[in-house]
Formats: structure tokens, sequence, C-alpha cells
């Protein structure tokens, strides 16, 4: 079943005098879990903005195309249904926390008071996202007192406790130390385990090919690759439109020019290049018995 669908999407914002997005048109299946990438300014928020109905809901500008959640025109949806189908994780946690709540018990439950849920739900349900999330401990402290990295996960408990089936993540690490930006793919390894839907925009490439099973690649206004993570970060094309490939395909690329040899497949991650070099040496140690 289709999660999202977009449909010849274009839009200029209203003080822009060109567009940022052309044409773009895209399906995502349910349980995908896809990475959007490409340059700064290449319109990668600005898409996560029309998946979730931000785009033409809150920021105006010249909007055409069409968007569908599970089926749905977005256009027929109010901005509380789309809450619930679809989670936004902005990438400055600082502006995701409300400003209004003193503790991030209160700060996780604020969404499911804003729904209407009944106290006696609210309480078990932030309980438990805050276990799940390992991050009980954080839930007495003011929001205003917690660091960059926990705000982040704070942020991403209280999507996670509306339990919507789509997730869209704008550059949750951008802001982070390794130390926070670890911890929270901590929570990201969860969501794929649970088979959420999950829309991820990032600039580390090396988690992208460790998590995302698809990526869309944006430039010039329009998707310039869309296709399986291992084909699209292992394309030697992909430097020209402002990305690096992961470190272990650029090692997997240079061993082929130096030595002459084509490899079964080119690795993207640490386990795939121990796999492809370990076949390699046991073929070569057999040519050598030969």
């Amino acid at each position: 079943m289709k999660a999202l669908e977009v449909r010849n999407v274009s839009y200029r914002y209203p003080i822009g005098k060109s567009t940022v997005l052309e044409d773009i048109s895209l399906t995502v299946d349910r349980g995908d879990f896809v990475a959007v990438i490409g340059r700064n300014g290449s319109g990668k928020t600005t898409l996560c903005n029309i998946l979730r109905g931000f785009i033409p809901g809150f920021h105006k500008g010249k909007f055409q195309g069409e968007v569908f959640v599970e089926g749905r025109n977005i256009d027929e949806m109010s901005m509380g249904e789309i809450a619930i189908k679809i989670g936004f994780v902005f990438q400055n946690p600082f502006i995701q926390v409300s400003g209004v709540k003193k503790t991030v018990f209160n700060e996780v439950a604020y969404g499911l008071e804003n729904l209407g849920i009944e106290r006696d739900e609210i309480i078990p349900r932030v309980t438990s996202i805050l276990e799940e999330l390992k991050i009980s401990e954080l839930a007495d402290k003011h929001p205003i007192d917690l660091s960059g990295g926990q705000r982040q996960r704070i942020a991403l408990a209280s999507v996670l406790v509306m339990d919507p089936d789509i997730l869209i993540i704008d550059e949750p690490t951008s802001q982070l130390d390794p130390q926070g930006t670890e911890k929270v793919f901590e929570i990201i390894r969860l969501l794929k385990e649970k088979n959420k839907t999950i829309i991820l925009v990032e600039h580390k490439m090396d988690l992208i090919s460790e998590y995302a099973n698809r990526v869309i690649l944006l430039d010039d206004k329009r998707i310039i690759f869309d296709d399986k993570t291992e084909n699209v970060l292992t394309n030697e094309a992909v430097p020209n439109h402002g990305v690096n490939l992961p470190q272990i395909a650029k090692v997997g690329l240079a061993y082929e020019k130096r030595t002459g040899k084509k490899l079964k497949r080119i690795p993207t991650t640490i386990d795939n290049a121990v796999s492809v070099f370990k076949e390699l040496l046991q073929e070569e140690a057999s040519d050598g018995r030969n």
C-alpha cells in the first residue's frame, strides 16, 4: 500500500523568484525507509514540508500538484488528521519544544492533550514511550535545561507517543555531537524495527547506507536518483551533485581502479565490506591452489 504519493509537484516560495522544486513525482510504500539527500538548498526541507502539509497549509507561495496520504488527497485532510497520520521531527530541536510545559513528561504529553485524549490513557502512553526510548530519567527535568541531543530525543518522543504510521525526520543530527547522533539513531533503529514508514533527510552518508533501503537525491529542483540505497551510494556521479559517497564505497571504488579487478558489488557498510573482501580473498586463494 502507498503511504505517500506526490504527483507533479512544483513550488515557489512567496518571496522567491524561481521554483525550489519542479515537477516532482514519487511514491513511498508503507514500511519503506527512504533517505532524501542533496546539497544545501536542493529542496530537501521543502519536500518534507510538502509531505507534512505545511506547504501550502502554512507556507504560502505558488504550489502546483497533488499529495496523497494513504490514498487520500492531503487537501481534504485537516491538520489534526495529518498529525495523527504523519509525525514530523524538525531539524532544530530547540524550536520543537512547546515552551509552555515545565517538565519533559508534560511536554511529551502535550500533543495527546491537544487531541483530547483522556488523562488515564495519556499517563501510561507517555511513561511507556519514555521507557522505550530510555529517557525516563529526564521525565521531571525542565525542557529548557536539556542539551541539544536530549531535546532532539524529547522531540522524537513527543512525536512517537502519538503513534503515527509515517515519520518525516529532517536532519535530526545536524546540530549534534557524535554521542548525541548515536543516541538519536538508536531511536531511529527502533522505528525501523517497528516497520514504520520513514522519510529521513540526513547528510551522514555512512548512517544512511546502514539504515535506508532507498535513497532519493535532489538537485537542480528535480529528483536526480531514486533507487535502492546500494545503487545510489555507489554511483560515481553522486558527488557531482554535492553529496559524498560513504567512506566504505570510496574504498571499494578505489580498489577497483587501483587493481583493475571488479568486485561482485561495491560495499556501502562495514559488514558489506567484510563479506565482499572475505569472498575475494577466498577466490584468490582458490585460484592460487589451482
